[in-house]
């Protein structure tokens, strides 16, 4: 019997993701197939190592040879960027602007993300995201399919102010009961409310009691979900 594959857990992903963005960053790379070029390595290398959330020692090895980076920063993020600079294809500054380090460290940087209405933009009957703004957030609330609106209803108070930026990982669309997830009606935009299954149906509650509860049958609640609430940025007093 074959022996089973061990999954990663959330670190070793977070790890591996924030690593191989670094690695990009610095070398260019858009798309694997570059990424497998600068590397000189198959592609499957590079799928092989995301499902073991591992990066090899060599791929270090050859990135300082060919680009003069220093493996503590390709894994960790701890600066210098490079050991060699004189190898350096993309200057540091630049690609500190960019490049993710762990938030709470000294060199801890951030990440200008598009900021939404919850109106949105309506095409075919699905919430596309409509940019009025912009806003810096730390490097560790990012996510591949982040979206941030701005709330402009007091539906979730006070749990959620009106005009507080939200983030919505647009990648998780399950309905655990009671979590916040943003779900899109026609004519009314986005709407945040903790999802309820019951029977054949869920059941969207707000916080405010002054705002009634909705329904939407299970088998629409999918296609209509954005993607759950992960984090609230906010005042709670005046400025």
């Amino acid at each position: 019997m074959p022996k089973l594959r061990k999954k990663c857990d959330e670190a070793q992903h977070k790890w591996f993701e924030e690593a191989l963005e670094r690695i990009k960053k610095a070398t260019g790379a858009r798309t694997q197939v570059q990424l497998a070029e600068v590397l000189d390595v198959r592609q499957s290398s590079i799928s092989d190592a995301k499902r073991r959330c591992s990066i090899p020692a060599e791929w270090f090895l050859k990135l300082y040879r060919s680009h003069g980076l220093d493996p503590d920063w390709l894994a960790d993020g701890v600066e210098p960027v490079y050991l060699n600079a004189s190898k350096a294809k993309i200057p540091a500054d630049t690609i500190l602007r960019e490049a993710p380090t762990p938030y709470g460290r000294m060199n801890s940087r951030g990440r200008v993300v598009s900021v939404s209405s919850m109106a949105g933009a309506s095409s075919n009957g699905t919430w596309e995201p409509q940019p009025v703004e912009e806003l810096s957030i730390p490097e560790s609330y990012a996510r591949p399919n982040l979206q941030v609106v701005r709330v402009d209803t007091a539906s979730m108070e006070p749990v959620i102010n009106r005009g507080a930026f939200v983030g919505i990982d647009q990648n998780q669309k399950q309905h655990p009961d009671g979590d916040l997830v943003a779900v899109h009606f026609p004519h009314q935009g986005l709407l945040i409310r903790r999802a309820y299954l019951k029977n054949d149906e869920f059941v969207l509650k707000a916080d405010n009691d002054q705002h009634a509860d909705l329904t939407i049958p299970a088998n629409e609640m999918a296609k209509r979900t954005v993607g759950r609430v992960i984090w609230v940025l906010q005042n709670f007093g005046a400025m």
